[in-house]
């Protein structure tokens, strides 16, 4: 008698069980549909930097869960689709002489699509005889933080045969602004606190020649109010021989021997560099072989394994042509 109430105890749990969960799951409200679009992009600009060619750029737009992309159109036409990280482009093949009007549309996950942001005009530039001259380098470039997220460069003009049309601004290889041609100066925003940056610019002209690089200029943003200092290896060099590139930095000041370096290339790991417990005093420096045909670019980031084992913020970038 006793076996067959231990069985109904456990199927009277057992239901009870059910009856609740089942009671939890009906009671648990639906996730509300998303029905609110992202704000208007702000901030839009239009350069002309040929005679085929506008450059577009825009503030990011804000959601109420996520902005997922952007939209950019051209006398009221989608033209282009970029996701959220991307907040400029160039339209292209357009004709010369003409002006254009741009807009710019943010959308989230659920289709929702804001209205279109203000419109801005760029007439493209006169098609002129062949132009295989680029400019000049930009000269004295400087950086200067302006608090965690922002900062402002300044460089001296370059020179051209026709005319410079507009100043393109690098990142670890990656143009991240553009200014029209007769501009010297740069705003930016988005930047991360507590973190090291390197900057370059090149001049470009209405034949899209572009000039060599501009002497790199760093800078580190304010850290966040509590947060650690900044912890980067500094004053990296990358230089390349034939079929080899050359790093040479100075440690982050930890209190105690760095004996490790991560090296990235290109963005991702690369290797460890390891000196065991001396490492050398002063400046470091490693060797490495590249067997990439020459005209390769690799942008090179070091970072350093901290006292705790952690590692710790990158080094600004160095960029590096393959001879």
């Amino acid at each position: 008698m006793q076996r067959p109430l231990a069985i109904s105890l456990l199927t009277a749990l057992a239901l009870t069980l059910t009856l609740a969960l089942a009671g939890c799951s009906a009671d648990a409200a639906p996730e509300a549909k998303d029905t609110r679009a992202p704000t208007v992009p702000s901030g839009v600009t239009a350069t002309a930097g040929s005679a085929s060619t506008v450059h577009v750029m825009w503030s990011a737009a804000t959601d109420d869960r996520a902005v997922t992309g952007y939209a950019v159109y051209r006398e009221g036409r989608k033209v282009k689709d970029l996701p959220a990280t991307t907040l400029m482009t160039d339209v292209v093949g357009l004709a010369p002489a003409t002006p254009h009007r741009f807009t710019v549309r943010a959308h989230d996950a659920a289709g929702n699509v804001s209205p279109p942001s203000a419109t801005v005009t760029a007439t493209t530039l006169r098609a002129a005889a062949e132009d295989r001259t680029p400019p000049s380098a930009p000269r004295a470039l400087r950086a200067t933080a302006d608090g965690g997220r922002a900062a402002t460069l300044r460089w001296s003009a370059s020179r051209d045969d026709t005319e410079v049309t507009a100043y393109d601004v690098y990142q670890a290889d990656v143009r991240i602004h553009t200014v029209p041609g007769g501009a010297t100066t740069a705003r930016l925003t988005g930047l991360r606190p507590g973190t090291a940056y390197a900057f370059t610019v090149r001049a470009r002209d209405a034949a899209e020649n572009s000039s060599p690089d501009s002497a790199p200029a760093d800078l580190t943003t304010a850290t966040a109010p509590g947060a650690p200092a900044n912890t980067a290896p500094t004053g990296l060099t990358a230089t390349a021989a034939k079929g080899e590139i050359t790093v040479t930095w100075t440690p982050p000041d930890t209190g105690a021997p760095v004996t490790h370096h991560e090296l990235h290339l290109n963005g991702r790991f690369a290797t460890t560099i390891i000196w065991g417990n001396e490492p050398p005093p002063g400046r470091a420096t490693y060797t490495f072989p590249v067997q990439d045909p020459p005209g390769t670019r690799y942008t090179v980031t070091l970072r350093a394994r901290l006292p705790d084992g952690t590692w710790g913020d990158f080094s600004v970038s160095r960029t590096v042509v393959v001879r």
